[in-house]
């Protein structure tokens, strides 16, 4: 039977944020939205909550400057929605593995309150966190009190993503379009060139994870005469539904969690959330499991594709700002590195243009004063560009420097070459 669903007002709801608190809030498609801006609200009544999250989507109100005095956004990872108030100094940033984010939470970060979106309950009970598990699995697990923003567009999804009535503390129901994201109208012929290269490194069998942006989606692009391919990905974009459709991902190959796509969150086209809604060859998983290297290196031949804002001539990986701008954050891409290091025939790929839009070159004799290493020396492996692949494992930093310069942009090879003589004498 069919359990009694109370709902509240979001007024009633939020009223159990005190000041002080810290505030959990779910994140990429699942932003509850409405509950921000209703919280906001409150904004006079409160000093000192702390927002945590990883990626926001949409206008999340609290990060304007008026508000500044009473929400404090503490974030592991910078999306676009907040890039402006960490930048300006009214918001901070926590640089953590996204595998590492769900312990900080049980060990040193105890969330107060958790704000989520979720689909109605069935006839058990129980609502989905949708396409967003990830660390709001965790956050959930943990939180003293958990306010559920309940919305019948949220997809309902397998794997970890099942929460209960019983566990929220209240419940407010608001129906409305989650954010979307169309990554593949973004592909340009430079990235359509890379993701043709990726491509022809990847084996029929192969289990593959994805970054977040257009490269990532350019190479399931040029994926259509592979084989019996595998999904194990922190995230999932619009990209996989045809090589699903024509049985390019079945997932048949993979030792763990074979026949099944696995991954922490989903972003995209509406076309992306209607597909997974109820689809059980998808499991949405905590992110602790999902971007733990001792799992990932279980599935053989594992091909990580991750994108870098710059990378230098010994093999150092910018991903996560530009200089002293904070432009997003550490998330995966060290998790599934090293996991596809260790996984048998495993591939850890960076791909980048050699060049930004606005002609700046990305394979640089230093990194800029301020920017964070993501990926190490030590972890590179493959380095991909539409003018070549530079394979930097085992070598040493004069054969990295010569194979980067390899692939550069042409019209920064000399700049580059010159520089190396500088720094290494002899080149």
């Amino acid at each position: 039977m069919k359990l009694p669903v109370v709902y509240q007002t979001a007024e009633q709801a939020l009223s159990v944020i005190q000041s002080g608190h810290r505030v959990f809030v779910q994140g990429s498609a699942q932003t509850p939205l409405y509950l921000l801006r209703e919280l906001g609200k409150r904004a006079a009544d409160l000093r000192g909550v702390e927002l945590t999250f990883i990626t926001v989507q949409g206008d999340i109100e609290l990060d304007k400057p008026e508000y500044v005095d009473s929400f404090h956004i503490n974030c592991m990872f910078v999306s676009e929605s907040v890039r402006k108030a960490v930048n300006d100094g009214r918001a901070d940033f926590i640089p953590v593995f996204l595998s590492d984010i769900p312990d900080l939470f049980r060990k040193q970060m105890h969330i107060d309150v958790a704000l989520v979106q979720v689909s109605p309950p069935d006839e058990h009970g129980y609502c989905s966190l949708g396409v967003s598990v990830d660390i709001a699995r965790s956050a959930v697990n943990t939180a003293t009190h958990i306010i559920a923003q309940v919305n019948p567009r949220v997809p309902r999804t397998h794997g970890d993503s099942l929460v209960h009535t019983k566990r929220f503390t209240s419940m407010v129901f608001h129906e409305e379009d989650l954010p979307e994201v169309d990554y593949g109208t973004k592909v340009g012929p430079e990235e359509l060139t890379i993701g043709k290269r990726i491509a022809e490194m990847i084996d029929d069998g192969s289990t593959i994870q994805m970054g977040i942006g257009t490269i990532p989606d350019a190479v399931l692009k040029s994926l259509g005469n592979h084989k019996n391919l595998g999904v194990h990905t922190e995230m999932c974009s619009d990209g996989i539904i045809d090589l699903f459709d024509k049985d390019v991902i079945n997932n048949s190959m993979k030792r763990i969690h074979p026949n099944k796509t696995v991954t922490g969150f989903a972003v995209g086209t509406r076309r992306l959330y209607d597909y997974v809604h109820d689809n059980p060859a998808f499991v949405f998983l905590d992110i602790d499991y999902v971007n733990d290297p001792h799992v990932i290196r279980r599935n053989p031949k594992v091909v990580a594709i991750n994108s870098a804002i710059e990378v230098d001539i010994t093999g150092q990986v910018c991903a996560d700002s530009i200089g002293t701008t904070q432009y997003s954050g550490i998330g995966g891409q060290m998790d599934f590195m090293r996991g596809a290091a260790l996984s048998e025939g495993g591939k850890p790929i960076i791909a980048l243009t050699s060049r930004t839009a606005k002609g700046v070159n990305r394979i640089v004799p230093f990194l800029k004063p301020g920017a964070g290493v993501v990926t190490t020396r030590g972890h590179i492996h493959y380095v991909v560009t539409e003018y070549g692949v530079a394979y930097l494992f085992g070598k040493n930093l004069r054969q990295r420097a010569k194979s980067l310069i390899s692939i550069a942009h042409p019209d920064d090879r000399e700049m580059l070459e010159k520089c190396c003589h500088d720094r290494f004498h002899q080149f």
